[in-house]
């Protein structure tokens, strides 16, 4: 039988308290949820069905923070939040770095001999992609995780199995027939918590970090001009990845992840650089540096 979800907003026996409930896209089992498990333990969940949703909840004062996946060690970008978090009226306020250990998920009385097919997000189905070849199964992409899991366990065939979380398997009643059975033994998946306000300086406690988008002028080396001050004043840059905001090739946006705040006098000067390079900045957030980098 499926394990006591009570701990969520959608369980429908009491209204949840937005003040207290954390959003995340997904099924309840999803690596997501786990997430949220980690971080805040004592808040209530709530599933949406979409990124959007999601960031929605928050907005909309449904629930007070959203945890959003944005990149895998093993393959890479998740969740498109260069364009959803510009649009939004949302913050980074934290990070998390959650170990992703893939289970293989079936009914009961299935076992390796009676698996034909897996189905799964097209990230796991990706990062455990060696060993689904090697174990001869076909693979059907689904929405995610969680929700392939919750598909086997309606449907019911021991042909067919999921890839998720062990939670999930708790959740939805299926039996792991094989655990971590992701390729790389390193697979990790970096995940931002939002909120409706930015965290303020004399709220975070020791190394932070600094994320934000920016539109570069349509002229020759506006990007080395625009990154020049970063190397000219030691701020460390961790990230920086390239993206078109619409259908246009001609405009490139980027979405940077820096060490410091504008706080800083070698960050603020940095900063004051890019702007003047730069048609916009868009300041995505300033959070506590995961202790997971191993940054100082």
């Amino acid at each position: 039988m499926p394990s006591d979800t009570s701990d969520t907003a959608s369980s429908g026996l009491n209204q949840p308290m937005p003040e207290n409930t954390i959003a995340f896209q997904g099924e309840l089992g999803a690596y997501s949820h786990m997430a949220c498990k980690a971080c805040y333990p004592e808040m209530t969940v709530l599933p949406c069905p979409s990124f959007e949703d999601a960031l929605a909840a928050v907005e909309n004062n449904k629930a007070r923070l959203a945890m959003i996946p944005i990149e895998n060690s093993t393959a890479g970008r998740v969740a498109d939040i260069h364009t959803l978090l510009p649009g939004s009226e949302l913050f980074i306020i934290g990070e998390h770095f959650e170990s992703i250990r893939h289970c293989l998920l079936a009914t009961a009385d299935a076992d390796e001999a009676s698996l034909k097919s897996v189905t799964s997000h097209v990230q796991a189905l990706g990062q455990c992609r060696k060993n689904l070849r090697a174990m001869g199964l076909a693979r059907e992409p689904f929405a995610d995780t969680a929700g392939s899991a919750k598909y086997v366990a309606e449907r019911g065939d021991n042909s067919v199995a999921g890839i998720a979380s062990e939670l999930a398997a708790e959740v939805y009643g299926l039996k792991v027939i094989r655990r971590d059975l992701q390729d790389e033994g390193n697979n990790t998946t970096r995940f931002v918590i939002l909120a409706r306000s930015p965290l303020e300086q004399s709220e975070i406690d020791g190394p932070v970090m600094t994320s934000f988008t920016f539109e570069v002028r349509n002229i020759p080396a506006a990007l080395y001009k625009a990154l020049g001050g970063f190397a000219t004043n030691s701020v460390n840059m961790t990230k920086l990845e390239s993206y078109y905001e619409s259908d246009s090739f001609k405009v490139s946006e980027f979405y940077a992840d820096i060490v410091g705040h504008e706080g800083m006098a070698n960050v603020a000067r940095a900063m004051e650089e890019l702007r003047f390079h730069t048609k916009r900045v868009r300041l995505l957030g300033t959070y506590p540096l995961a202790r997971d980098r191993g940054i100082t």
